[in-house]
């Protein structure tokens, strides 16, 4: 029988985890093989349901060892259970920390706004004072509901800045090569966020990225397969959208701006090259 560990969750009303450094962490702690036995709860309260040890989540305890921070965590799994390795040497977890860093910051850090009313209505009742209040503040003090506004213009514009990491993944089925590692489950957590908050899909049905993010939903015997989350493929882009992906034999202008960029172009006369 595999090891349990302990781990504080961060839950929305539906049951099913909103945060992406809590999604990471189940992953990994299922990666080396051990079972999870969820402390669940929501935003109110983090302290005392850790008894005073720390304010966010995730947190484990391992034999009455406490451990805080996804990626703190990660590094004591690996410390502690070597056997498989959610990375291989230093310059893999640098390259783990930039490709995180760059899903968020580069790639799909444009979902947050068009879901942070989303995000709000998900949440447990008691949590729904304290998000408004802490979320409203990350947005420069707007209202959540103006914030989200108007975001079916926005979501097909974040689909071509996912382009670097379809092609990461044309010739490996997973970011760690011929099996997931850290890095799948960091880049992962972000799309399982989405999943447990979107009322609207952020994707199209025919993305690439579909089978990867099915395999790695499906892991650990659908691990991502909460019956609370909410659908990621189904999005319908309208004329004049940007191209979501790069299609084999036709260009690729990705990004905002892309479609103008195209029109700009056959409207001057330019010529293609052959």
């Amino acid at each position: 029988m595999a090891k349990t560990i302990r781990l504080f969750d961060l839950q929305v009303a539906s049951g099913a985890t909103i945060s992406p450094f809590v999604w990471r962490t189940k992953y990994a702690l299922r990666h080396k093989g051990l079972d999870i036995e969820v402390a669940p709860g929501g935003f109110t309260g983090i302290r005392q349901r850790t008894e005073g040890f720390h304010d966010r989540c995730p947190v484990i305890v391992d034999d009455g060892h406490w451990v805080k921070d996804s990626w703190e965590i990660a590094l004591y799994l690996d410390q502690t259970y070597p056997d498989n390795p959610l990375f291989e040497g230093e310059s893999q977890k640098l390259l783990t920390r930039f490709i995180d860093d760059w899903t968020w910051r580069t790639a799909i850090g444009g979902w947050f706004g068009c879901y942070i009313q989303d995000y709000l209505d998900a949440c447990l009742p008691i949590d729904k004072e304290y998000v408004r209040w802490s979320r409203e503040m990350m947005c420069g003090g707007y209202r959540l509901e103006d914030v989200q506004k108007g975001r079916e213009e926005r979501l097909p514009q974040v689909l071509p800045q996912l382009e670097p990491l379809r092609q990461l993944l044309k010739d490996k089925p997973w970011l760690g090569g011929d099996a997931p590692n850290y890095a799948d489950y960091c880049v992962l957590s972000s799309f399982l966020w989405c999943a447990s908050i979107a009322t609207t899909p952020p994707m199209t049905e025919d993305d690439p990225l579909r089978d990867w993010l099915d395999r790695g939903f499906d892991l650990y015997g659908g691990l991502g397969r909460h019956p609370g989350m909410r659908p990621l493929f189904g999005l319908k882009l309208k004329e004049g959208d940007p191209e979501p992906f790069h299609k084999p034999g036709s260009p690729f202008l990705g990004g905002a701006g892309s479609a103008a960029v195209r029109a700009r172009m056959q409207g001057s006369g330019a010529r293609k090259v052959n």
